[in-house]
């Protein structure tokens, strides 16, 4: 990739992948790399400039983590946020105040002095709003490091070395709360890095198709096709890459929503695509039988996909590549780096060891869910399947809690498919990024007309987001949810009971599973 590249170290903190969003949305490319990749392969990968994220050490405690000074010596610009301007600083010899010291903590919405004549604050308010999240503080600043910024318990809210090219600021550009923190990162980006902003998704198109056709070359490939969002964008770029030496998979596993599986085939039967539908629901419905653990549903789902897509492949004749629309988020939240698992997806932390075709081609692998569809809208896909609402791989399987049924499958695809047409209805499918249903493994008491009921909870979830790292809950109407739960309980059977989930992520995840 030919970009402008960004790198963010990640040393632990909870806005990291924040960080490179909102890079990104300066039309500037970034990753997130641990703070254990080796100096010369950083230096090596020629990046215009460098961010460390935050993290929740003490710097000067020995299990921190902490890089060689040789970081620092590379002459490449550094930004070092919260614990990166700490980390900064004690590696320069800098002293940082002890976390013991309470009266120097500072959390929340903090008014902070800058020097508006620095480049790093150019065009920002003398006194502007910034966020604050740290018990230690910068208490002496390195040689050479001057303070741009203060606020009444900070004395360097923000320090630099224009000479060594470091910069250091002690709140949270990265976040909404830090009323300038956007234009905030983008000085740090164009007029310190000097970055140009060729980060388009019309430039990504033109250089993955390249990149797949010379990889491909006239071999074979096998596209998992889904239906979802990611899926049908990777099918559009694979499409326009190799043409009919494509061929796409989509298996049914009978975890779909109500009536899926027929609109995915009507969707792709005019494409210029070689389409099979595959229906492998009694395998993977046997398979999951008495099962209830979701690592184990996830896992068994993804072996069963990769054993399908090698016997559909054998049909076909030999497969060189297999292709998944594995995205950023995926690779994230299955464990970058020191990262915690979250949760291992099918197609990412799922796959068995052992996978029958020459390689595994993940081409949205880098773009976060907004970017994707803004590649498949760049691309010219129909509206309706760019903007698809996102299904987990392992579809609701991992909507229901505990152990599979058919007779629970079908409770959750008819009362999912209520509070989605509700949502519609209402007009909130695109303002909501991401609905659905839960069907708890909870039953409590209920009385319908005379009777004494013992049935199922079903929870709904709803959540805003732009990247679906960081989410928070939908308010909707309480008018729209009481039509939902009215039509559920007295449409579906075994069902009495509606509850919504008001958690933001974090500390949930979006899916239950």
């Amino acid at each position: 990739m030919d970009n402008e590249l960004i790198l963010v170290i990640d040393f632990g903190g909870q806005y990291n992948q924040l960080i490179a969003r909102r890079v990104r949305e300066h039309n500037i490319y970034c990753e997130v790399i641990s703070y254990k990749t080796p100096v010369e392969e950083i230096k090596g990968r020629n990046p215009k400039g460098i961010i460390f994220t935050g993290g929740p050490n003490s710097v000067y405690l020995d299990s921190s983590p902490r890089m060689s000074r040789e970081i620092l010596e590379i002459g490449v610009p550094v930004l070092g946020i919260c614990y990166g301007a700490q980390f900064l600083t004690y590696a320069l010899d800098g002293e940082i105040g002890s976390a013991e010291d309470n009266s120097l903590s500072e959390f929340g919405r903090t008014e902070c002095e800058v020097n508006t004549s620095h480049p790093l604050f150019e065009g920002i308010n003398e006194k502007t709003v910034v966020w604050m999240s740290h018990n230690d503080y910068i208490k002496k600043a390195p040689e050479g490091f001057a303070a741009i910024a203060s606020t009444a318990k900070c004395p360097f809210a923000a320090l630099v070395n224009d000479e060594k090219k470091l910069y250091g600021v002690q709140f949270h550009p990265e976040v909404n709360h830090t009323q300038q923190g956007f234009e905030i990162l983008g000085n740090f980006l164009y007029n310190i890095c000097h970055c140009k902003g060729d980060w388009t998704m019309a430039n990504y198109a033109k250089t993955a198709i390249a990149q797949i056709r010379e990889k491909v070359g006239s071999g074979k490939v096998l596209l998992a096709l889904s239906g979802g969002v990611d899926s049908s964008v990777a099918c559009a770029l694979l499409s326009k890459a190799v043409g009919d030496q494509l061929t796409c998979v989509f298996v049914d596993h009978g975890f779909m929503r109500k009536n899926e599986g027929d609109e995915v085939e009507a969707a792709f039967k005019d494409w210029n695509v070689n389409f099979v539908r595959v229906d492998a629901s009694d395998r993977f419905i046997g398979k999951l039988e008495g099962v209830s653990d979701p690592e184990t549903k996830r896992k068994t789902i993804g072996e069963e996909f990769i054993r399908v897509f090698e016997e559909e492949a054998k049909k076909i004749g030999k497969v060189d590549y297999l292709v998944q629309g594995t995205i950023y988020p995926d690779v994230i939240e299955s464990g970058l780096g020191d990262a915690a698992v979250i949760k291992s997806h099918h197609n990412v932390g799922g796959l068995p060891d052992c996978v029958d075709f020459k390689e595994i081609i993940e081409p949205l692998r880098l773009l976060f869910k907004d970017e994707v569809r803004k590649l498949g809208t760049e691309l010219g896909l129909a509206d309706y399947l760019v903007w698809r609402q996102p299904f987990p791989g392992p579809g609701l399987a991992i909507r229901i809690i505990g152990e599979i049924t058919r007779e629970k499958l079908k409770i959750l695809q008819d009362a999912d498919c209520i509070f989605r047409e509700e949502i519609a209805k209402a007009g909130l499918d695109r303002s909501i990024n991401q609905y659905f249903a839960v069907l708890t493994n909870m039953r409590s008491v209920g009385v319908m007309g005379d009777d004494r009921t013992y049935d199922y909870t079903l929870a709904l979830r709803g959540v805003t987001t732009t990247d679906f790292m960081t989410a928070d809950f939908a308010r909707i109407p309480y008018e729209v949810l009481e039509a939902a739960s009215v039509r559920i309980v007295n449409e579906v059977k075994n069902i009495n009971r509606i509850v919504y989930d008001v958690t933001s992520k974090p500390p949930a995840t979006i899916e239950w599973e």
